[in-house]
């Protein structure tokens, strides 16, 4: 008489090790970005152009809000990707800009707009250390980043069995820059350059929420950036 033995495969069992495994596979395989849309727009007043040695510094305006490390990000963004690629500009990061033209551009003491650097432009002591950092444009940027509007809500809980989130969360965040440029070496202002993105962010979660955001500033900065370089550039 034969026996046969036969062997039944079961499923391993469910865990939330195995969820949270699962939930950060499909986190990686996703778009983690959401949906920017983004414009940019430019005013030419007079025109541009840039010979080898001179630079640009590039400035956030001085009535920032005491919460605004947000605006000081994105100033050292843009210094940033002005700074690199094939058509890449000197920049001069503001730190050394003020600190080498110590106290004319002090916070308390700077210039608000560029309506008010003929003024002090016609100091002879500033002229000669702009004319030595080699400083041909000053671009001052105004703006923000604000949330406008949310939706869903979500629910997490903690229990012997384990912790988990259920529900849906949606957000959309508007970034709005404006950029005036400062022809130091004529003594005028040139054009100003702005950009505009709006983009919504979702966070869906089934036990473990998957964030799924727009960078909407990290896209201003990168438009604002460029069109600045063709700005001074090809002008």
């Amino acid at each position: 008489m034969n026996s046969h033995l036969s062997a039944k495969r079961t499923a391993p069992p469910v865990t939330f090790e195995r969820i949270g495994r699962w939930a950060a596979a499909v986190t990686a395989a996703a778009c983690l970005t959401g949906c920017v849309t983004s414009t940019v727009q430019e005013i030419r007043e007079a025109a541009t152009g840039m010979n080898d040695g001179e630079s640009v510094v590039v400035l956030g305006r001085q009535k920032r809000p005491n919460s605004g490390e947000t605006e000081i990000d994105f100033i050292a963004c843009v210094n940033s990707r002005m700074g690199r690629g094939a058509d890449q500009i000197k920049v001069i990061d503001e730190e050394t800009f003020r600190d080498a033209l110590f106290p004319w551009f002090e916070p308390r003491t700077a210039p608000v707009n560029t309506s008010d650097l003929p003024e002090l432009m016609a100091q002879p002591a500033l002229a000669e250390r702009l004319n030595e950092l080699g400083l041909r444009y000053m671009v001052w940027i105004d703006g923000s980043t604000n949330r406008t509007d949310s939706a869903g809500s979500m629910t997490c809980s903690l229990t012997t069995a384990g912790a988990g989130c259920f529900g849906f969360l949606s957000w959309e965040n508007d970034s709005s820059y404006e950029a005036s440029i400062w022809d130091v070496r004529n003594g005028n202002a040139v054009g100003k350059v702005s950009s505009d993105a709006v983009g919504t962010s979702y966070m869906p979660a089934i036990v473990i929420p998957v964030p799924i955001i727009a960078r909407v500033q990290k896209s201003a900065c990168t438009s604002l950036a460029n069109q600045l370089k063709s700005f001074l550039l090809n002008g």
